[in-house]
Order: structure tokens, then C-alpha cells, then sequence
């Protein structure tokens, strides 16, 4: 048996798809989720073959929950907003159902996802599900993170600096430290670069933060920040912060 998710803000979004659904005996709704904190957890808990994912839902949007989520089950969006359509397909989505839809065009989507399988066109990093030009507003304002079975959303301006860690971004905060599975080079062109500064190859820091730049040795620099954190600034990174202070 297959088994799926419906994962949507809306209540009449979920049942209509429950209702197409009836034409699929063979696929097994076995949770429905109104958020995206809920549909992290049932994924955990249920290990879905398939997931029908709202975008645009309150606490955290779909393409935020898709990060979070350690083995990526076959994905089709539900949306009314078509201008989210790259950004779907970017991330390895089976389809995109644009509302309203008809049964139909839901059977297709069924469909494609039934050619598909096997192919391993849902096995997609969720480090990469984002590392696309064009974000969503909000996601411009927060970075969300998973801590163990917990969820964290934190804002922009909490972050302090942010370091690279391995394969991870380690983002420091005065509520402590957090790691996401990201590159420094997404954050540099994501975070608004008025208030965040690439430094150095492995530092970013926020200019609310920086108290004064220090000479260390000979034509090198440091950034000091309000903690006391010494920050190494490369050549290039000092240069761009100079620019940006305008001196």
C-alpha cells in the first residue's frame, strides 16, 4: 500500500484532495497537517511515499519544511500561486497543482509520480531544496532551523555572525549556537547585504554587531564585535567592509 500525506493551512484545500484521493484505492492517506511543524513530524513518524505540500502556510512555508526533513518522500505542491513554479520544480518536485485543480489534472499528477518511481527524483539533499535566486519574503527575515526533534525559527537580526562549519553553516546567536546545512555563499546572497558583511572565506558578520575593526599584523585586520569575538577579516573581506561603513 502507498502511503501519503496531505500537508495544507486550508481545510477545504485537504478535502478536496482527500475526495480525489477516493480514486486511488491503492494510495493510503494516513495523516492530514495543517502546518508545516505538524508535517515534519508526521513525515518522521510515517515515512510517506508521497506528500501533497501547500506553499505558502503560516509558521513555516512549505519549501522552509522541505529543509527540514531528513528523507524526502515524492512531492507534489498544492498552491495558488503559479509564480512559485520554478521554485517548485528547482526543488525536485514530482508536479505542481496549481488551485483550483480538477480531478483530472490531480490523476495526472498521480501519474507522473507512478512513472517516476524508482527513479530517485525525490531523493534530493534538503541542503539544496533552496539554493535558488528568488526567495520568498519571509524567508529573507528568518532562518529555520531543527534542533534535535524541536523546531527554531530565528530571526535576522538575533544572528551575530555566521561561520562555516564543514558542510554546515554555524549560525551564532545570543540564545547560542545553531547549525543548518547550508553554504556561506547561499547566505551571502540571501541575507540583506546592508546588515551582513562577508569577511572572510568562513565568516559573515552582522554590522549591528561590530563595535570597532582592529590592525592585527602587518595589513591585516580584525573585526571586533559586541561580545568581545575577534573576527579575522581577510583582504577582500576588509575591503568590503569598508565599503559598505563608506570609509
Amino acid at each position: 500500500m502507498i502511503t501519503c500525506l496531505v500537508i495544507d493551512d486550508e481545510p477545504l484545500a485537504r478535502t478536496i484532495v482527500c475526495e480525489y484521493l477516493l480514486n486511488h484505492p491503492d494510495i493510503a492517506l494516513v495523516q492530514e497537517c495543517n502546518n508545516g511543524f505538524e508535517g515534519v513530524k508526521a513525515i518522521q513518524q510515517h515515512s510517506p511515499d508521497l506528500i501533497f505540500l501547500d506553499i505558502q502556510m503560516p509558521k513555516i512555508n512549505g519549501f522552509e519544511m522541505l529543509e527540514l526533513v531528513e528523507h524526502m518522500p515524492g512531492v507534489i505542491f498544492t498552491t495558488a500561486f503559479d509564480e512559485f513554479a520554478i521554485k517548485a520544480f528547482e526543488a525536485n518536485a514530482v508536479d505542481y497543482l496549481l488551485k483550483p485543480f480538477t480531478q483530472e489534472r490531480f490523476d495526472a499528477a498521480i501519474q507522473k509520480w507512478r512513472q517516476k518511481q524508482g527513479q530517485q527524483v525525490a531523493e534530493v539533499p534538503a541542503a539544496n531544496l533552496q539554493e535558488v535566486a528568488h526567495k520568498q519574503p519571509e524567508e529573507q527575515l528568518r532562518i529555520v532551523v531543527k534542533v534535535n526533534s524541536d523546531i527554531r525559527i530565528i530571526p535576522v537580526q538575533d544572528i551575530e555572525y555566521l561561520e562555516a562549519y564543514d558542510d554546515y553553516v554555524k549560525i551564532h546567536t545570543g540564545a547560542g549556537c545553531f547549525l543548518k546545512k547550508k553554504t556561506m555563499g547561499y547566505y551571502e546572497s540571501t541575507l540583506d547585504p546592508s546588515q551582513f558583511v562577508r569577511v572572510h572565506r568562513s565568516y559573515m558578520i552582522s554590522l549591528s554587531q561590530l563595535t570597532r575593526i582592529e590592525p592585527l599584523e602587518k595589513d591585516t585586520y580584525v573585526a571586533l564585535l559586541k561580545k568581545g569575538t575577534r573576527v579575522p577579516l581577510s583582504k577582500s573581506g576588509y575591503s568590503r567592509l569598508k565599503t559598505v561603513l563608506g570609509i
